[in-house]
C-alpha cells in the first residue's frame, strides 16, 4: 500500500532494509506548521550492536546536503527495498519532503557518525483510510533506510526504538509499514521488538501493524540488546587488536612514555605503536623498540585502541585525529577536567565526550589510570601498574587510581589473579554500568569488585547488579559516602535519601556491601577461590583454643552458627590438621569450615608443610569436600598465605576465544565488522530471548547448590569434557591474620548464597480485584489539573478527603476521622462515630508526637471526651492552633509507619518500620524498591530489628501480618501504577491480632519526572 502523498509525489511502496527501509506515509506539499520547536530532548547516543557509538536527532532542513550523501552511498537493492522501485536519487522535492517536519505529525529521526548520516527513519500520521491525518488520529506509517557498510550493527533497531517513543508522546499509539516479502531482515527487526503485532499479505506485500505500547517482552528485548551492546563496547576497549599510545616521549619517565613500556612489558599480543608530533616525519622512529609516528593518520594501518597521555588542551586535536582515522575507543589518562572543580573543566570535559561520541568512539577517562586485560590471548597492560598481574577470575572496577593501586597489590599479596581491570577515573563515558554489562556474561570472570565514588545511574545499577548478582558475586565498597557530594567530575543526580537505604537497596539486589577496601579484597579472595556455604553452620578446628573461641565469638556476632571449636592442642602435626578438616569437609552437620593455626616452637619450615596438608584434605574430600568453603586463620605465620595460594599463579584460565587478529587494511575494517555482525545475528537474538529474561547465561560460574561449578572456571559451549578431574587445579584457599576478618568474608559468601537461592523465586506482584486504577488517576488529573500549575519543584499535597479517596481506590481505608474546633463538635462527632474514640491534635507541630500529650485514647463518654478537650487546650493551646479531630478507636495493636518515596536517583523505594522511636530515632527502617513482591513484602515486615513486637514478643499476642504485608503491597502499587504519587505517608498503620487499621496518611502529587532507567536506550547525556 503505497500513502497518498507518495502516489502522487514519488515512487511508491516501502521497504528497506535492516536494513534497507521499510516504506510509509510522506506527507508531501503541506506547509511546515508553526509553533513546534526543535524536541532537543529527542537527541541521544546509543552503543550499536558492535559496541561503537551513534548519534540519533530529529531531522531538520539544515540536513538537506547531509541526505543528498547519505542516499548516495545506499546501493540500489536498498533503495528498492525502500520505494519498491528502482530509484537512483533524490529529487529535489523529496528531499525537502524528507527533511521538513512538524516534529507532531511528520517526524524524522537520523543516526549519524562523524557528522553524516548512515540511517533514517521517518513516521506520517494517517487516519484510518491510510491518507494524512493530525491528531487525534492515532496511527502513523513508519518507513527506515540503512546505509549499506552500516547494515547488521543494530541501527535499525535502535531507531525503531526511539522513533516508537517519539510517537507514543505524541499521541500515536500503532505503527503500520509496508515491506517487500524478500526483505526478510526489516521484517525481523518489527518483529523481533516484542510489541504486539499483525502481519498480513496485501497485493505482494508484507503489510505489518504494530501497538506502541511497551509489553514485558519489548522491554526484555531492549535491555537484553543493550546488554550485547554495551558488553561489546567495553569488550572492544580491553582487547583490542592494535594500541597507539598517544603522547609517548623520548624522554623516559613520563605519563606516556611509561604506559608504553608497561604494554610492551605486558607482552601484549598486537601490534603497538608510539605516537607524539615532537617525533616529525622521520619514518625510521623507533620508541622501545615500536614503530614512532608524529600522528595516528601517519600510522597508515588499523588502531583499535588510543591510550591518551598528553596536556588537556591538546587533546581534542588528538580526539579528531583518532575518530578521523577510525579508533574505536580512547583511554584518557589526561588530567585537567571536571575534577578540577571549575566550570572551564567541566566543559572542557563535556566537549571531550562529545568530540568522542561523535566518532562513534567510547572513552575511559578522563583522569583514568587505565586498564588491564589479562588474558593470554591479548596480555593488555594499557596503565600505569608497572607490572600486568597474574591471570584469574577477579573483575576489578575502580573510580579512583590511587584506590586501584592499593587494590591491584593487596590481590597481589593474597595470591588472586585478575581478568581484567578498569579504572575509570571521572567516568565520564564508561563507567561501572557498562563494565557490569561486560562481566555479566565474560567466562573468564567468576567475582566482581567494585569501588564506587558515585553512581551516575543508580536505577540502572541495582538492575544490572541484581541480574549479574545472579550469576557470580558483585562485591562493592562506595567510597565518599559521608562527604554529602559525589567526587568532582562525577555527575551523578541529587538523591534524597540516606546513604544507609540506599546500601540497603543494593543488598536487596544481590550486591555484597562492604565498608573498606580490606573488606573488598578478604570477600573477593574467599569468592573467587571458594564455593558457596550451603547455609551457615560453621566448624571451627586448629591448634590454639583461644584462637578458636576468637573465631567462636565473631561467628555469633555475624549471625552465624558455629560448632564447637575442635582444639587440636599446640602439638598437633600438619598431618592432624589434615585429617581433621577431612573429616570437617566430610560431616553433613557444617556447611563451612574455619581453621586456626598458630606457630610450632622450634620447628622450621612447618608452613608450607601446614599449606600442602590443608590443600590435600580440600583435594581429597571428593563431592563433600568441594562443596564446602575453606578459610585459614593464622597469628604471625609468615608465607602461609602465600603457600596457601601458591596454586593460584599456575591455575589456568579458562579458554577465551582468540580476540586478536592481523590488521586489517583500514578500508575494509568496516565491512568486516559489519559482516560479523551479520553472521552473529541468529545467535544473538537467541542471546535477546535468554537475556530478556534475565536468566543466567549458559556458562554462568556459581551456583550455591552446584559446588563443581564453584571450583574454577565454567566450561566453554562445546569444549570437550576433562577426563582427568584428579589433574583439575586446586582451588586457593584464603588465609586471614584475624578471625574477625575472615569470619566476615565468609558470612557475607553465607548472605549472598542465601540470596541466590532466594533469587530463584524472587516472589509475585499480587492483583487485587479492589484496586480502581482509572478512578484514581481521574482523580490525579484532576488535583494536578486544578492545583499543579507551577508546583513541579514543591507539589501539591492532597487534602484529607482527596487522601481518603485517593487510598480508598486501591483499597485501603481510613479510620474515620471528623474535625472538632470546638468541644461541642467533638461530641456531635464522637455521636456520629460512636463510642469509644480518640481526640488529638494534628497541628504540624504536635503530629506523630504522643510524648507531648496531643492524644487522648478510649474516650468512652461525652464527659470524658469534654475533659480531655480541656485538658488539651489548657496544656497545648488554642483550638485553632491544636486543629483537634475526633477519630473511632482502633483496636489495640502495635503503631506501624509505612511511606512510599521517589526518589530522583533510585526511583520509588517502599519502607516500613514500627511507630516512633524505633524508626525515627534507631533508623530501624526496612526498604525495598517498588513495584515489591510479596517476597519483599515479607521480608519488610521481618526484616527490621524490632520485628519481634509484631510476632509475639514476651507473651503478647502476635498481629495480622498478612494483613500488614497486603497493605504494604498495596501501597507500592498505588505509587508504581502512578507516577504523578511522589510521596505516601501511613502513620500510624495499627496491626491488631486481626486486621490493620490506618489512623493518619499523607499523599503529595506532583508531574512526574523522566526517568533514568525506562524509554528506548542512550547514553548520558552531555
Amino acid at each position: 500500500m503505497r500513502s497518498a502523498s507518495e502516489q502522487t509525489d514519488g515512487p511508491g511502496g516501502a521497504g528497506g532494509g535492516t536494513e534497507a527501509g521499510v516504506a510509509g506515509g510522506a506527507a508531501a506539499g503541506r506547509p511546515e506548521p508553526e509553533g513546534h520547536a526543535y524536541p532537543d530532548h529527542w537527541e541521544a547516543d546509543v552503543v550499536l550492536r558492535d559496541g561503537g557509538t551513534a548519534r540519533i536527532r530529529p531531522i531538520t532542513a539544515d540536513d538537506a546536503d547531509r541526505l543528498v550523501s547519505f542516499y548516495e552511498q545506499v546501493s540500489d537493492e536498498s533503495k528498492y527495498y525502500r520505494f519498491f522501485a528502482p530509484y537512483p536519487r533524490l529529487s529535489a522535492k523529496d528531499v525537502h519532503r524528507f527533511t521538513h517536519h512538524d516534529f507532531v505529525d511528520r517526524v524524522g529521526l537520523a543516526a549519524t557518525v562523524g557528522g553524516e548520516f548512515i540511517a533514517t527513519v521517518r513516521y506520517d500520521r494517517i487516519n484510518d483510510l491510510g491518507r494524512p491525518a493530525s491528531f487525534p488520529a492515532d496511527e502513523a506509517e513508519v518507513a527506515f533506510l540503512v546505509q549499506d557498510a552500516h547494515q547488521g550493527r543494530g541501527v535499525a533497531s535502535a531507531l525503531l526504538e526511539h522513533i516508537a517513543a517519539v510517537a507514543r508522546e505524541r499521541g500515536i499509539r500503532r505503527f503500520a509499514a509496508e515491506v517487500l516479502p524478500a526483505n526478510t531482515k526489516m521484517i525481523k527487526v518489527f518483529t523481533d521488538a516484542g510489541y504486539t503485532q499483525k502481519r498480513s499479505f496485501e497485493d505482494g506485500s508484507v503489510r505489518l501493524h504494530l501497538d506502541l505500547e511497551p509489553t514485558d517482552r519489548s522491554l526484555a528485548v531492549q535491555r537484553a540488546r543493550e546488554q550485547r551492546a554495551e558488553a561489546r563496547s567495553v569488550q572492544r576497549l580491553l582487547a583490542p587488536r592494535s594500541v597507539a599510545v598517544v603522547g609517548a616521549g623520548r624522554t623516559p619517565g613520563g605519563v606516556g612514555r611509561t604506559v608504553l613500556r608497561n604494554v610492551l612489558a605486558g607482552g601484549f599480543t598486537g601490534q603497538v605503536y608510539a605516537v607524539n608530533p615532537a617525533l616529525g616525519a622521520d619514518a625510521e622512529a623507533e620508541l622501545d623498540g615500536v614503530p614512532a609516528f608524529p600522528s595516528v593518520a601517519a600510522i597508515g594501518a588499523p588502531v583499535d585502541l588510543a591510550v591518551v597521555a598528553v596536556p588537556a588542551e591538546r587533546v581534542p586535536e588528538v580526539v579528531a585525529d583518532c575518530g578521523e582515522h577510525g579508533v574505536r575507543g580512547l583511554v584518557v589518562l589526561s588530567a585537567g577536567y571536571a575534577e578540577s572543580g571549575g566550570a572551564e573543566g567541566r566543559e572542557r570535559q563535556r566537549a571531550l565526550v562529545r568530540q568522542a561520541r561523535s566518532y562513534g568512539m567510547r572513552i575511559i577517562g578522563p583522569n583514568a589510570f587505565g586498564i588491564i586485560d589479562t588474558a593470554e590471548d591479548v596480555r593488555l597492560n594499557a596503565s600505569l601498574a608497572p607490572e600486568l598481574p597474574a591471570a584469574g577470575r577477579i573483575g576489578l572496577f575502580t573510580q579512583s587510581g590511587a584506590i586501584g593501586v592499593a587494590l591491584l597489590a593487596r590481590l597481589h599479596r593474597r595470591g588472586a589473579g585478575l581478568s581484567s581491570f578498569i579504572s575509570a577515573g571521572n567516568r565520564a563515558d564508561v563507567s561501572g554500568n557498562d563494565v557490569l554489562q561486560h562481566w555479566y556474561d565474560d567466562p573468564a570472570t567468576d567475582v566482581v569488585l567494585l569501588y564506587l565514588e558515585s553512581l551516575g545511574n543508580p536505577r540502572k545499577f541495582a538492575r544490572l547488579a541484581r541480574r549479574t548478582a545472579a550469576v557470580k558475586p558483585v562485591v562493592v565498597v562506595k567510597g565518599a559516602r559521608h562527604s554529602g557530594s559525589a567526587p568532582p567530575g562525577h555527575r551523578v543526580p541529587v538523591s534524597r535519601i540516606p546513604h544507609a537505604t540506599v546500601s540497603a537497596l543494593l543488598r536487596q539486589a544481590g550486591v555484597i556491601r562492604v565498608d573498606t577496601v580490606t573488606e573488598l579484597v578478604d570477600a573477593g579472595v574467599l569468592l573467587a577461590g571458594q564455593p558457596l556455604p550451603a547455609g551457615p553452620r560453621v566448624a571451627i578446628l586448629g591448634n590454639s583454643e583461644s584462637l578458636g573461641l576468637l573465631a567462636y565469638d565473631a561467628c555469633l556476632t555475624e549471625g552465624l552458627r558455629p560448632q564447637r571449636p575442635l582444639d587440636l592442642t599446640t602439638g598437633a602435626t600438619p598431618a592432624d590438621f589434615r585429617d581433621a578438616l577431612a573429616a570437617a569437609l566430610a560431616d553433613d552437620s557444617c556447611d563451612a569450615v574455619v581453621v586456626t593455626a598458630i606457630p610450632w616452637v622450634g620447628i622450621e619450615g612447618t608452613t608450607e608443610v601446614l599449606a600442602a596438608s590443608l590443600r590435600e584434605a580440600v583435594a581429597g574430600g571428593g563431592a563433600a569436600g568441594a562443596a564446602k568453603p575453606v578459610v585459614v586463620v593464622h597469628v604471625e605465620m609468615g608465607g602461609l598465605a602465600e603457600a596457601l595460594s601458591a596454586a593460584t599463579s599456575t591455575r589456568p584460565a579458562p579458554a577465551r576465544p582468540r580476540r586478536t587478529a592481523a590488521p586489517a587494511p583500514p578500508e575494509t575494517r568496516q565491512a568486516q565488522d559489519a559482516q560479523s555482525a551479520q553472521d552473529t545475528q541468529s545467535a544473538q537474538q537467541a542471546r535477546d530471548t535468554r537475556a530478556a529474561q534475565d536468566a543466567p547465561p549458559p556458562q554462568g560460574p556459581r551456583a550455591a547448590q552446584d559446588a563443581p561449578a564453584l571450583q574454577g572456571a565454567p566450561a566453554e559451549q562445546g569444549a570437550p569434557e576433562v577426563a582427568d578431574q584428579a589433574a583439575a587445579p586446586v582451588r586457593n584457599i584464603p588465609a586471614y591474620p584475624a578471625a574477625e576478618r575472615a569470619v566476615r568474608a565468609l558470612a557475607e559468601a553465607v548472605r549472598y548464597a542465601q540470596w541466590r537461592r532466594q533469587a530463584a523465586d524472587p516472589g509475585r506482584v499480587p492483583e487485587y480485584d479492589s484496586i480502581d486504577e482509572a478512578g484514581a488517576a481521574a482523580l490525579i488529573d484532576r488535583v494536578l489539573g486544578e492545583r499543579g500549575a507551577g508546583q513541579e519543584s514543591r507539589g501539591v499535597t492532597l487534602t484529607a478527603d482527596e487522601t481518603a479517596e485517593l487510598l480508598g481506590r486501591y483499597g485501603i481505608a481510613l479510620r474515620p476521622t471528623l474535625p472538632a474546633p470546638g468541644p461541642d463538635a467533638a461530641v456531635a462527632a464522637a455521636a456520629r462515630l460512636g463510642y469509644p474514640v480518640a481526640l488529638k491534635t494534628t497541628a504540624p507541630h504536635l503530629r506523630h508526637r504522643p510524648d507531648l500529650g496531643g492524644v487522648r485514647l478510649d474516650l468512652a463518654t461525652e464527659q470524658q471526651l469534654r475533659t480531655a478537650f480541656a485538658e488539651l487546650t489548657e496544656a497545648l493551646g488554642k483550638p485553632e492552633e491544636l486543629q483537634p479531630v475526633v477519630q473511632a478507636m482502633a483496636p489495640r495493636g502495635v503503631d506501624t509507619v509505612i511511606r512510599a518515596a521517589i526518589d530522583p536517583a533510585v526511583g520509588a523505594v517502599l519502607s516500613f518500620g514500627l511507630s516512633g522511636a524505633a524508626s525515627e530515632l534507631l533508623g530501624d527502617t526496612a526498604h525495598r524498591l517498588v513495584p515489591a513482591t510479596d517476597r519483599d513484602a515479607a521480608e519488610l515486615v521481618r526484616s527490621i530489628r524490632t520485628a519481634p513486637l509484631l510476632f509475639g514478643w514476651r507473651g503478647s499476642a502476635p498481629v495480622d501480618t498478612p494483613a500488614l504485608e497486603e497493605l504494604l503491597l498495596r501501597v507500592s502499587r498505588l505509587v508504581d501504577d502512578h507516577p504523578e504519587i511522589v510521596s505516601v505517608a501511613l502513620e500510624p498503620a495499627v496491626v491488631a491480632p486481626s486486621g490493620v487499621s490506618v489512623l493518619g496518611a499523607a499523599v503529595r502529587l506532583a508531574p512526574p519526572a523522566p526517568t533514568t532507567d525506562l524509554g528506548p536506550r542512550r547514553l548520558p547525556s552531555y
